[in-house]
């Protein structure tokens, strides 16, 4: 079991909080009490800053492919292209449903003051939030970035990720050949990216254990409370957008039972191998047997929803930055919220291919960023992934199911 990353994780995560609400509850203090603390952080914020320093590079790679492998699937015809209207849309309406859920859910259980200054208190640094609210004017004309290079350098994720949209459709004007060796390079950046993540998640346990050490320190056992909260906020919003699966269902046609029967052992191997891809042929095999799906049908639609379209996707990753703004108590304004779901959406479709904690990290610190929120507390807040993950990844393959039961309404059963 301490073969799992996720396992060492989180036992660190524990272990750290543990022994610094010890420390705290023993009155452990003076100089060599700050001298531990600034210790401890420095181990953090040097782990903290080797996943930040892949950010921008990997976000930029993954869209860049994303959208070179979309048009080569749009290529393929009618279905695919009414499979990536849908997709985009329902996308979309999961960015939506994370604004309204976070709304209510946080209206009836709010982060309390105490709870998120525990948590805020392992944060290494303030959030940079003090500026002007934009104008819509100015939300617009900052669409595109004038300077590429110091957008980067500054964080500006919603127009970098304008100009790397941009930039993957015009790659896909070129010629084939042409084409093939563009996306090479950013697939190979991407790549190069990734194996650096995992270099730096290997040293995971330690960089939590750093962190979560020091939030220990500071707050006691103030902050166990605010990440069960967390947890729980983003596993009833993944359960939220798995109900919407089963209205999607409904809308294509299939009793509920039905469905529910053809769904269930793809949602327990869903369960255990927290991996929709690992599930795909189970979906095959479960939407020609039980849904009655044509081959030609579930043959382009699975493969292609597993690559680019979980449903949980934006609600997941959306609800994670909602959350950081709660903690940080702002109230971010109408500008602020429509970038935000653009990058939540556009990040989504673009990550969804990469492992589960760089996709955490690739996924959510540009809707942080977004907002004007420190990404701080994501290492914080990785350490209990695995629990949320697992909802995510039971939600993303009944998606997948119910969207390629939409499709093929209306699709010969050959051709």
């Amino acid at each position: 079991m301490l073969r799992s990353l996720s396992v060492r994780v989180v036992i660190a995560l524990l272990l750290g909080l543990g022994l610094g609400a010890a420390a705290a509850a023993a009155a452990f203090g003076g100089p060599q009490t700050k001298s531990v603390i600034e210790m401890v952080e420095a181990v953090g914020s040097l782990w903290l800053n080797a996943l930040r320093m892949t950010v921008v590079p990997l976000i930029f790679a993954v869209m860049v492919t994303g959208i070179a492998g979309v048009a080569d699937a749009a290529a393929t015809g009618r279905l695919a292209i009414r499979a990536l209207l849908l997709i985009a849309f329902m996308m979309v309406v999961s960015a939506c449903f994370a604004l309204g859920f976070a709304q209510v859910f946080y209206a009836i259980w709010p982060v309390t003051g105490a709870a998120a200054a525990a948590l805020r208190a392992g944060a290494t640094a303030a959030p940079d939030v003090a500026k002007a609210a934009p104008t819509f004017v100015g939300f617009v004309s900052g669409l595109a970035p004038g300077n590429v290079l110091k957008a980067a350098s500054q964080d500006a994720i919603l127009p970098l990720v304008v100009f790397a949209a941009f930039f993957g459709f015009a790659v896909t004007r070129l010629p084939d050949d042409r084409r093939a060796a563009f996306t090479a390079i950013f697939q190979s950046l991407g790549d190069v990216m990734i194996s650096i993540v995992r270099w730096v998640l290997f040293a995971a346990p330690i960089g939590v254990f750093a962190l979560a050490l020091g939030v220990g320190l500071r707050a006691g056992v103030g902050a166990a409370g605010v990440i069960a909260h967390y947890v729980t906020a983003i596993v009833l919003g993944n359960l939220g957008m798995t109900l919407v699966a089963y209205v999607m269902a409904l809308i294509a046609g299939v009793n509920l039972r039905k469905f529910a029967n053809a769904v269930a052992p793809v949602q327990v191997t869903a369960f255990a191998t927290q991996s929709s891809l690992a599930c795909l042929p189970a979906m095959i095999e479960r939407c020609r047997d039980e849904l009655d799906v044509p081959d030609r049908v579930s043959g382009l639609v699975l493969p292609l929803a597993v690559s680019i379209f979980r449903i949980t996707g934006p609600v997941a990753n959306f609800g994670v930055a909602l959350f950081v703004v709660q903690v940080y108590g702002l109230h971010p304004t109408a500008m602020q919220y429509l970038g935000a779901t653009f990058v939540a959406v556009a990040t989504s479709m673009a990550s969804v291919g990469l492992p589960g904690q760089v996709s955490f990290f690739a996924s959510i610190a540009p809707i942080c960023l977004s907002f004007g929120l420190p990404v701080d507390l994501l290492p914080i807040l990785i350490a209990v992934e695995v629990i949320p993950d697992i909802f995510r990844t039971v939600g993303n393959v009944t998606g997948d199911m119910a969207i390629t039961k939409m499709l093929a309404r209306g699709e010969p059963a050959a051709v």
